[in-house]
């Protein structure tokens, strides 16, 4: 098979239904938009969600729950990730991003103890589980809390 033998499957490549090109093309005069009524008219049709007048299903339902708007999202990291860093390494949350273990900082990092960590690091980071910071001090490491 050569380059110039490829071509696309069969339905591939549709034609496009060109409206409003006269009465031989089939989609001439009112354009396959029919006679009259809102969605003949320009502009016209109805936002999305509308019923006709109907009662619309999202003010049907019942309200649900609370969003609190002051909520604190953290980036996580798990003890066993900082294992890529060297021995006596200050592990700060800038450091956390650009090594691509944080996507965005968010609210800020909390370093939680999955895992096991093999090096001994100063984490700081703006919350720490009781478990990680267990596991970073028996390696002889230090926690400071920003």
């Amino acid at each position: 098979m050569k380059l110039e033998d490829l071509k696309s499957p069969p339905g591939a490549n549709k034609r496009i239904k060109r409206v409003g090109r006269g009465i031989g093309s089939g989609h001439g005069k009112t354009s396959t938009r029919g006679h009259k009524g809102q969605k003949s008219r320009s502009g016209g049709g109805v936002r999305i969600g509308f019923e006709g007048g109907q009662m619309p299903l999202q003010r049907r339902l019942p309200k649900r729950g609370f969003t609190n708007i002051f909520k604190k999202e953290y980036a996580i990291v798990n003890v066993k990730d900082l294992n890529i860093f060297s021995d006596g390494t200050e592990v700060t949350p800038e450091l956390l991003y650009n090594a691509g273990l944080v996507k965005k900082l968010k609210a800020g990092v909390k370093i939680l103890g999955d895992g096991e960590l093999e090096k001994k690091l100063l984490v700081k980071a703006h919350k720490i589980s009781k478990q990680a910071e267990e596991k970073v001090t028996a390696k002889g490491g230090k926690v400071e809390v920003i």
